[in-house]
């Protein structure tokens, strides 16, 4: 019987980006680096800049750093190494290929989805044979190990911050001409309350994500940031999703409130938003379909009078997802739908309603899979009139 095929998982990327390559090295940089694993050691190719760090803080058996094996050939056109690469490589890729070979990589590399196509071709060139897999890069990472669920809840208080913060600063407001809420004697605006939640998860600890607070018909976008004056009596989305630089993990939560008196249908579109939630959370348990779970949150908002459809151009409902894997990614696979639940999972759970007539409404919590159900990992205040 022939041999079986010998292989090297291969990432070069920046894990500022990569959650894949943070997560096999723990070492964040901005640029691109190499690591690949073969036979139980892990290696690393880093720039000079990145080197000393590396040394003393990566997750490897091996760091070498680029510039030496780019510099000799960058001073010697005529290097002999030249003769050994393909025709027309840049300077990067033959350093990588030189890399590969001095560390006696095997010729089958295990590459992730997005890995660089250029560089692939001239490893192809090289002699090497390409292969992504079929699922994910990382399929341990479905499992969150518990110093892992307790590094996503730390991410969550920090999310938690953010929105302490906004509910602070909109209990301070008040109206103004045309309804405008005022803070400080000045209109308060999305940006501007936007950049008090960033501050405020910045002095958690945390470095802010894209952070949306949408007001009104912006809310009914579910991933609109918010722009321009806030107003009294509308349903304001806040929704924090900071990462952890301590961890790299993420923290995701989302509040809907109103500054001031709601109506009869802002209110009943609250609730039953969050009814959905919570009959979701309680379905949460080892060998529960997702995609059921989604099924009946879809049923329950029918029941209640609040159909998913196309009207006047736009969809109405609940047109997303019930809630999405979270980790050293904010969207990680697999998203809740199309899960079939395991201890050890996280997921976020974030049903949403949205009609332009009355507004938008999101509740978004994070929750652990346990084998006796969901541990609810966002610890965060859920006012509703504010």
């Amino acid at each position: 019987m022939p041999s079986k095929m010998t292989s090297a998982r291969f990432i070069w990327a920046s894990s500022e980006t990569s959650a894949d390559l943070f997560y096999a090295c723990r070492f964040f940089a901005p640029d691109p680096f190499g690591w690949f694993e073969f036979q139980g050691k892990t290696y690393l190719l880093v720039n000079n800049l990145e080197f000393s760090r590396a040394k003393a803080t990566a997750r490897a058996n091996f760091i070498s750093s680029i510039q030496e094996f780019s510099d000799p050939l960058r001073s010697n056109p005529s290097a002999p190494e030249w003769s050994q690469l393909p025709a027309g490589v840049s300077l990067t890729h033959a350093a990588i290929i030189l890399w590969l070979r001095q560390c006696n990589a095997p010729r089958h590399l295990i590459v992730p989805h997005n890995f660089p196509l250029a560089l692939a071709r001239d490893l192809e060139k090289s002699g090497h044979r390409i292969k992504i897999p079929n699922g994910p890069f990382f399929p341990e990472r479905e499992f969150k190990l518990q110093h892992e669920v307790e590094a996503i809840k730390r991410a969550c208080a920090i999310a938690a911050a953010g929105i302490w913060r906004a509910l602070d600063i909109l209990r301070q407001s008040n109206a103004g001409p045309a309804r405008n809420l005022l803070w400080k004697n000045r209109p308060l605006t999305s940006e501007i309350l936007r950049a008090e939640i960033d501050s405020a998860v910045l002095r958690a600890g945390g470095e802010p994500g894209k952070t949306i607070v949408a007001c009104g018909l912006q809310a009914c976008d579910p991933h609109e940031r918010g722009s321009g004056p806030l107003h009294l009596s509308e349903l304001i989305i806040i929704d924090v999703f900071p990462r952890d630089p301590a961890t790299g993990f993420y923290g995701d939560i989302t509040r809907t409130v109103v500054r001031g008196p709601a109506s009869d249908a802002q209110r009943s579109l609250w609730q039953t938003c969050l009814d959905a939630q919570e009959m979701a959370i309680k379905q949460i348990t080892p060998g529960v379909s997702g995609a059921s779970i989604h099924e009946k949150t879809i049923n329950f908002f029918n029941e209640k009078g609040y159909p998913t459809e196309f009207r006047e151009d736009r969809w109405v409902g609940f047109f997303h997802g019930i809630g999405h894997s979270l980790g050293l990614d904010l969207h990680e696979s697999p998203r809740l739908q199309d899960a079939h639940l395991q201890a050890g999972q996280v997921f976020t759970v974030e049903p949403g309603l949205y009609y332009p007539h009355v507004g938008g409404v999101r509740h978004e919590d994070v929750v652990h899979v346990t084998p006796n159900g969901a541990e609810i990992l966002s610890n965060c205040p859920r006012p509703f009139e504010i």
